[in-house]
């Protein structure tokens, strides 16, 4: 199933500049992926940028037993909880997240205004992410990818917009079959589709976000945390 758009007309002069800005950085950041990929280094850039468990939950233990040095290595590492959102370990991982933030994302940034949208995506994301860390404290292999905040834009447009039917285009073997899907449809579609984000991966030592019922369970959690979120806004 490949989302294309929603049925949803908001008359405003605002402009979704920030979902454009968050897939041309995407973009830009992953052909420098491939650039690095083709020089054989494009590892480094991952263990530098991406997110692992077992690292941050070690510094963290250090930190509470006293060592402040490793406080000063827990700060510097603390910036791949955004800078993970950022990168992408495979051709399917990007395309799929950045589809589904063009369907589900421009919407959702014209009713809560550029800014709200901005600090909506990277805290949703950061907060998916903290969730993968206590779930699986001692993973050693690095998360990366908006898989988390995507989740969340997911979650708080269905729940912004129940009944929004989503246009569709369903392949059968060659042929492409226009549909119309609810938006909740989606939702389980998200967890179906990161079965094939292994497919087109980059080559990455050792590899990046095993695919393991805890990731699931942190992108159930991703959807929970942008409802929740987008419930509070709404009361607000």
């Amino acid at each position: 199933m490949i989302p294309i758009s929603d049925n949803i007309f908001i008359v405003t002069r605002k402009k979704p500049i920030i979902v454009y800005w968050l897939i041309g950085i995407n973009i830009a950041l992953f052909l420098w992926e491939l650039k690095l990929e083709i020089e054989g280094i494009l590892g480094n850039l991952v263990y530098n940028w991406g997110l692992i468990p077992a690292q941050m939950n070690g510094a963290i233990g250090d930190v509470l037993s006293g060592n402040l040095a490793a406080g000063i290595f827990l700060l510097s590492r603390s910036t791949s909880l955004l800078t993970a959102m950022f990168i992408h370990g495979s051709f399917s991982q990007i395309l799929g997240n950045l589809l589904f933030l063009w369907v589900f994302g421009r919407n959702l940034e014209k009713i809560l205004g550029h800014g709200q949208f901005i600090g909506f995506y990277l805290m949703c994301g950061i907060l998916t992410e903290i969730i993968q860390i206590l779930a699986d404290p001692s993973l050693t292999i690095p998360l990366i990818g908006a898989n988390g905040a995507i989740a969340s834009i997911l979650g708080a447009y269905v729940y912004k917009f129940p009944k929004v039917k989503i246009d569709t285009v369903m392949p059968l073997l060659i042929v492409f079959i226009p549909v119309q899907l609810p938006a909740v449809f989606y939702t389980f579609w998200w967890l179906v589709q990161q079965l094939f984000y292994g497919i087109g991966s980059l080559s990455i030592p050792g590899g990046v976000n095993p695919l393991t019922s805890i990731n699931y369970w942190a992108q159930i959690a991703g959807l929970i945390i942008g409802a929740t979120a987008m419930r509070q806004l709404k009361r607000r």
